[in-house]
């Protein structure tokens, strides 16, 4: 069992068929045995992606709005959801000072860095950060934490 943190630029890849999307979903169905761990924002982020895709239209209303069922769905049965608390919008803001992320993705970065200290402390590995954002994956490993990208399983 491996504790992955998916940013939404790697999720969506679940439910929006891109390169890398057979990866994500082997490592993601519930049959992986693998625990899955994203932000509180992810959700709004991924039904944004689906959005944007359906208003260009490289996807159809129908799969958009799948994905916004399958996100909420998963999000309350399948992932654990780290809240937005003021210690990750601090770490965040902190983030940013280091690093040039927009804004959400310090978000993703500062809620891993969390559930990674409760991982750790608790004895479990390190978390592997998913993103497709090579800036994020480089403050990622930057900040210690294993990373992979999908784009790189296509």
């Amino acid at each position: 069992m491996t504790h992955y943190f998916f940013d939404s630029s790697a999720l969506v890849k679940r439910y929006v068929a891109e390169a890398g999307t057979t990866w994500v979903r082997s490592i993601t169905t519930r049959s992986a045995g693998n625990i899955i761990i994203i932000a509180q924002i992810t959700q709004a982020e991924v039904v944004s992606g689906a959005m944007r895709r359906k208003r260009d239209t490289t996807i159809t209303a129908r799969t958009a709005h799948a994905t916004r069922l399958l996100i909420d769905r998963h999000a309350s049965r399948e992932y654990r959801v780290v809240g937005l608390t003021q210690q990750i919008v601090q770490r965040a803001e902190d983030l940013l000072e280091l690093y040039a992320l927009r804004a959400y993705d310090s978000i993703q970065l500062a809620s891993a860095l969390e559930s990674n200290v409760r991982l750790v402390a608790a004895g479990l590995p390190v978390i592997t950060f998913v993103s497709a954002d090579t800036r994020l994956l480089t403050a990622a490993a930057t900040e210690r934490l294993a990373t992979d990208d999908p784009n790189a399983h296509p």
